[in-house]
């Protein structure tokens, strides 16, 4: 009876440690199970968001305040839901607005109500009554088509020539020195250059605001009649930065820096040529300061820089004493006498690249205090601050929460 009991119980302790063995391993391929399914929903939320960025709109514009939730494909274009106005398409456009809205379009929108006009009037090659030769009389015109007329730009040749005169009364005389007096030509913006100051706007005008190299304008120049290559355009460029904008520049910083409020950004760009060795591939940064409106005409300024280290933004702030609005970039931090703000418009960014739930609710936070901002836009200082006190601060309060 021993023996039985013993055997008994041996087996019974070789199944408790089997159903623990197999207890522990389901409980292994449980938590196995689990991690997996994170690390699946990870992925796909990074497929997701990668899908998004390679084919999704660009733009920040929330879709969410829309009526019925759904926003359209083209609202970031509307050439995509605007065609130009032939004359057939325009009078049918204006007798759908008449029905609808009882308002009067304009006959044609894309040309400036203050763009010069030049009209052309056609009579009738002949004004005789066709049944009894009598002279006929005008009873009225009308405006058949618009069309827009291009001037191209022209090349000059500017001369300027000083004349000198002498008194020959004076030039007789043997105790009388000769007079003589010459008229003085006004100085050229670059000394020995042809470069004239319209042809120097262009020039920057076409690099700055056209994003158009200098290289390309070269030929482009040629073609209006002046013969010059990419070197020559470059030091107009330089020279007419360094001796006509460079203390515009400098008045203007000096301007800035007094103000109390500064926004702060860099955003990267590249240099094809550097001067610090490296390829035309890697990044330099466009660094942009500007003032806010409420602290008198809005200032912004440009720099320039190779880098994005702190020691750019140590340099051109140095003995700036106030509050600075910029992204959460680690450099914008710690340096004396300034204070540090984000930005709201940074915070929205990553909730709608979050594109859920939980993403909609967080741009609505955002979007109801631009709402409020629009509104205090033209209040002054005082009254904005109060404002902000009553309505925005218990949508920051709630958005923390």
């Amino acid at each position: 009876m021993n023996d039985v009991a013993n055997a008994s119980s041996t087996n019974e302790n070789q199944y408790e440690k089997l159903i623990r063995m197999l207890e522990e391993q389901l409980a292994h391929s449980n938590q196995q199970n689990k991690d997996l399914s994170k690390q699946i929903e990870a992925l796909t939320e990074q497929v997701r968001h990668l899908t998004k960025l390679l084919y999704g709109s660009k733009t920040e514009k929330s879709k969410y305040n829309a009526p019925d939730g759904q926003g359209s494909l083209f609202d970031d274009d509307p050439s995509f839901s605007e065609s130009e106005h032939t004359e057939e398409q325009s009078q049918q456009t204006i007798s759908y607005t008449v029905v609808r809205t009882i308002q009067k379009k304009k006959r044609n929108d894309s040309l400036r109500d203050d763009i010069e006009v030049e009209a052309f009037h056609h009579y009738p090659k002949n004004t005789l009554c066709d049944c009894c030769q009598g002279q006929m009389i005008e009873i009225g015109s009308t405006i058949v088509r618009e069309e827009a007329k291009f001037i191209p730009a022209k090349m000059k040749k500017v001369q300027h020539i000083e004349h000198a005169y002498e008194c020959k009364n004076c030039k007789g005389n043997a105790f009388q020195k000769a007079q003589i007096k010459r008229g003085k030509a006004p100085q050229p913006p670059i000394q020995r250059s042809v470069a004239s100051p319209s042809v120097l706007a262009k020039v920057m005008y076409d690099k700055f605001s056209q994003y158009l190299p200098l290289y390309r304008q070269v030929k482009e120049w040629d073609r209006y009649g002046l013969n010059t290559n990419d070197k020559n355009l470059s030091n107009w460029v330089i020279r007419a930065s360094h001796d006509w904008l460079l203390p515009i520049y400098e008045r203007m910083k000096r301007f800035m820096m007094a103000k109390s409020i500064l926004h702060v950004d860099e955003t990267y760009a590249q240099i094809i040529n550097r001067s610090d060795g490296k390829s035309g591939q890697s990044n330099s940064y466009n660094w942009v300061y500007r003032s806010v409106p409420s602290q008198g005409p809005t200032i912004i300024l440009f720099q320039n820089s190779l880098s994005r280290a702190r020691s750019v933004l140590e340099h051109f702030t140095k003995g700036y004493s106030g509050t600075i609005v910029c992204a959460g970039y680690s450099a914008y931090d710690k340096l004396e006498g300034v204070t540090f703000a984000n930005c709201w418009a940074h915070i929205r960014r990553y909730w709608l690249k979050a594109d859920s739930k939980n993403g909609r609710i967080g741009v609505s936070y955002c979007d109801d205090l631009y709402r409020l901002e629009r509104k205090f836009k033209h209040l002054a200082p005082s009254k904005r601050r109060k404002q902000r006190q009553t309505y925005s601060k218990p949508i920051v309060d709630k958005f923390l929460e």
